[in-house]
């Protein structure tokens, strides 16, 4: 699967710039896989970013601003969703990947360690329930005495 990431070579928008920027930039740090779609020089690239991005995430002029990203032909998200999936460490979910072996967003790795933290809180409620029992007998005894 390849992301899609419709952006403007040529916006005269320092923000736009920036946000082009900083999504690019952080696919190529994360090694994802990705083709930049021009919508300033290709005429057909803006045409199918503008029908494929949903009624409900356009803005009210109906006219989406890049960086918008795709996961091949499924809308993923604007520049906004995108960092915040960023800051949420989702950004493989956002994207509508796998999240590699050793990363944050591994499920089965996430999945693994909720697993150990069940198994420790587990036995640690064990001994504590064990630590009374004693304590207990002992008050007994000490009583009984």
């Amino acid at each position: 699967m390849v992301i899609k990431v419709f952006l403007a070579t040529s916006s005269g928008s320092t923000a736009i710039k920036k946000k082009q920027q900083d999504v690019v930039a952080f696919l190529e740090a994360l090694k994802v896989e990705y083709a930049q779609l021009d919508i300033a020089c290709n005429e057909q690239n803006r045409m199918w970013m503008r029908q494929n991005v949903p009624e409900e995430k356009k803005p009210s002029n109906g006219i989406p601003l890049p960086p918008q990203i795709f996961n091949e032909e499924s809308y993923c998200g604007d520049y906004e969703t995108f960092f915040d999936a960023k800051e949420d460490n989702a950004v493989y979910s956002f994207l509508g990947l796998a999240a590699p072996p050793g990363s944050k967003g591994h499920a089965e790795e996430d999945g693994e360690q909720e697993e150990e933290d069940l198994q420790s809180e587990d036995e640690e409620e064990a001994d504590v329930e064990e630590e009374g029992e004693e304590f207990l007998e002992e008050t007994r005894e000490e009583v009984a005495e």
